[in-house]
């Protein structure tokens, strides 16, 4: 059997960590789909801006929608969700047959929205609406500002992707705030069955911490945080909080493992891959990523839900003179700073390559 359909079979989700045109209209995303178990799609503007940057297959769009009185970020959305769309209809048969628990693409608000909750509730709905697809993720950064946003838009019942989560605690603050919005709706007489995933990034832990701890910590935090998130995962799904939610019709939010491809280029490559195997959780993966995985992947063992040696490890760092919750923040900061600067280059290239046709023309 395939390495990612073992995984697949435990009960873990595979998506893919990318999104192009070039992705789609080769057919490479339906083969991931049928050969490797790929089970649904993220995006971020890091992604669209390499995208947008390497190929040639946007320009068509952007020369019949770059209009003067159009702004570079209209622009965006419009080929975003025309990808994003497009991948939503291959991931329905699953979304239909997972009752909606799997199958999903996800599309990140503007990082610009940040620290504006209103802005960012309304930009929420306002792309789930136009994106039309009932299997369509946006994505908001779990960060103290957005807490608020998670809240308010799962209340309004748009489905939403916390990203930028770096840690258990962080984690925590973004699973209660999605309970309170499902709270919200089960009190109003609403629906509370909105779906949402919680994805904690791995790898830039251990990049953070590369050189400044002795040898035999090397590429253990990530996964040492990420055992510590997954025990107060499944303490939260055995809750009776949630569990009073869950009777009333509300759906598990769903931890997902972000930035899972290996850095170190003294690692294995798919040492993330294995080490965070767990039934009801998602990966998201790069493609060289899932591409090795296929390769030379093995599943040995499953995380412990008890968190297995987590804080034993994690005392070691702290020992080795790591401040863990110091960096949490730092990472999380660093992460929405790299997404604005990625949104800002995003936005620079749409807009000059439009100016650039549109004299061409």
């Amino acid at each position: 059997m395939k390495p990612t359909k073992t995984l697949h079979d435990l009960g873990q989700s595979l998506w893919l960590d990318n999104i192009t045109r070039d992705l789609l209209n080769n057919g490479t995303l339906q083969r991931y789909i049928d050969d490797l178990s790929v089970t649904g799609v993220t995006s971020n503007p890091t992604i669209f801006d390499h995208a947008i940057k390497n190929s040639a297959t946007y320009n068509a769009d952007i020369s019949r929608n770059a209009l003067p009185t159009k702004s570079a970020e209209d622009l965006f959305f419009d080929l975003a969700l025309a990808d994003l769309t497009r991948a939503a209809e291959l991931f329905q048969s699953v979304f239909a047959r997972t009752n909606g628990m799997d199958g999903w693409v996800s599309l990140e608000v503007s990082p610009a929205f940040a620290h504006d909750n209103d802005r960012t509730i309304e930009a929420a709905r306002d792309l789930h609406r136009r994106g039309g697809k009932p299997n369509l993720f946006i994505k908001i950064p779990g960060t103290a500002e957005g807490l608020p946003a998670i809240e308010a838009a799962i209340f309004a019942g748009v489905p939403i992707n916390v990203t930028l989560l770096f840690s258990r605690e962080q984690y925590v603050a973004t699973a209660e705030a999605y309970l309170r919005g499902v709270e919200r709706r089960i009190a109003a007489g609403l629906n509370p069955a909105v779906a949402s995933v919680a994805s904690l990034f791995v790898s830039r832990w251990d990049v953070a911490v590369a050189g400044k701890v002795p040898g035999e910590l090397t590429n253990r935090l990530g996964i040492a945080v990420a055992q510590r998130t997954y025990k107060a995962y499944r303490e939260l799904l055995a809750s009776p909080r949630f569990l009073r939610a869950a009777n009333a019709g509300a759906l598990p939010q769903r931890l997902l493992w972000a930035s899972t491809g290996t850095k170190d280029p003294h690692a294995s490559d798919i040492l993330y891959i294995k080490a965070l195997a767990a039934p009801f959780t998602i990966n998201t993966i790069p493609d060289a990523t899932l591409k090795a995985f296929d390769d030379h992947g093995e599943v040995d063992t499953t995380l412990a839900p008890d968190g297995g040696d987590c804080e034993r490890v994690l005392t070691h760092f702290v020992r080795a003179g790591i401040d863990i919750d110091v960096l949490a923040a730092k990472l999380q900061d660093d992460g929405a700073q790299s997404f604005v600067k990625s949104w800002n280059d995003l936005m620079g290239r749409i807009e000059s390559k439009g100016i650039a046709i549109r004299k061409a023309s």
